[in-house]
């Protein structure tokens, strides 16, 4: 005869009281992290929450806040690496936190004002705290900074577009600028060690492959690239692309090594790549030309995707901290809903707070040959 036992009972907060010794309004205040509690009482109740396996019930810290403990997150870019990998980060820190995450994916280049303002009302009737807006292009940009939210938004974004972030800033109200906060990478920085790095291995000349142009990372990386290759005295040839496509580097990569052919001129030393999968349509280009890497030509891209480290040879790449910067985006959400949060961030630039890049140096970045 099989018996079926009960599970067992759900620990309350009056339990905990007990076993610590202290009032249920002291253990709300522990679990919400009020100020009014001290140390060892703190330590005390947090000792029976454990023991008991005690888990505060969110519909119930909603009703006693006020709040629902959801984030609406608008989100562009969800067919690429980076997107992808902060969307993933900045779910896991609203787990820690308490935090439901509701998330709405749109098409980052297609996405007009209208549908960003239905997703923002459909948030509302969902009474999200805050709102997270992950801004790869800039028309996506323009409707995160126009959406007449009330709520905290922080947008994570590109420091450079068509759009500035001075521009962006001018759209959203006085008093809903305090509720603000922009993130994003410093990819600057990142571009300024790629040069220094091309510099130190003796590359005078370069081409560089530019993302779509409506994408407020290739329009930041270009703009760093340009600068700071001319200050290196590094002599640049832009290839603009449509896409981010390994296809369409490796169409124009062909071009370019039949084109310099026919002159009957060297190519460049060094290509530099706006992402790493133009990265890899390029070095099959190369490959099937008979031209080494990085003995003949030196390649770098941008992203760190998985198994860039194990192509042949191994691709250097910046690594811009994707999941840093959703850590970033959360904090920056707590810390406008007055729950703490300290910066993620080490430097603020054109009002944003910035995660640092570090290039990861690898076989594919060589000295330049001699000609």
């Amino acid at each position: 005869m099989v018996t079926s036992r009960k599970p067992s009972k759900r620990p309350s907060m009056f339990e905990v009281a007990k076993l610590a010794g202290v009032s249920h309004q002291t253990v709300s205040r522990v679990i919400n992290n009020s100020p009014d509690v001290s140390d060892a009482t703190r330590a005390r109740v947090q000792a029976a929450i454990d023991q008991l396996g005690y888990r505060p019930s969110n519909s119930a810290r909603a009703l006693a806040s006020r709040r629902s403990r959801t984030i609406g997150l608008i989100a562009g870019g969800f067919k690429f690496f980076g997107p992808i990998s902060s969307i993933s980060s900045i779910e896991s820190m609203a787990r820690e936190h308490g935090l439901f995450m509701s998330v709405m994916m749109v098409h980052e280049a297609l996405c007009m004002q209208s549908e960003f303002d239905n997703l923002c009302d459909t948030f509302n009737e969902q009474n999200v705290d805050a709102f997270i807006f992950l801004t790869p292009t800039d028309v996506m940009f323009a409707a995160a900074c126009r959406a007449r939210v009330t709520q905290p938004r922080v947008i994570v974004t590109a420091t450079h577009g068509q759009m500035t972030v001075r521009e962006g800033l001018g759209l959203i109200s006085t008093e809903n600028k305090r509720r603000t906060a922009l993130v994003g990478i410093d990819q600057w920085g990142a571009m300024a060690k790629v040069v220094a790095l091309l510099g130190e291995y003796g590359h005078k000349s370069a081409l560089y492959f530019a993302g779509p142009n409506e994408w407020r990372d290739a329009h930041t990386r270009l703009d760093a690239w340009r600068k700071l290759a001319a200050s290196r005295s590094i002599d640049s040839q832009i290839v603009r692309c449509h896409t981010w496509d390994a296809s369409e580097a490796y169409a124009h990569m062909n071009h370019l090594i039949d084109e310099y052919g026919r002159r009957g001129t060297a190519l460049p030393t060094a290509v530099v790549a706006a992402n790493d999968n133009q990265a890899v349509g390029i070095m099959r280009a190369l490959h099937e030309h008979g031209l080494r890497i990085p003995r003949d030509i030196s390649v770098v891209g941008f992203d760190d995707m998985s198994g860039v480290d194990n192509m042949y040879p191994p691709l250097t790449t910046v690594h811009p901290d994707f999941e840093g910067l959703g850590v970033a985006a959360m904090r920056e959400t707590l810390r406008l809903l007055g729950e703490g949060g300290e910066p993620a961030f080490l430097t603020t630039q054109h009002g944003m707070g910035l995660i640092p890049a570090e290039v990861r140096a690898r076989r594919s970045l060589g000295p330049a040959p001699r000609r």
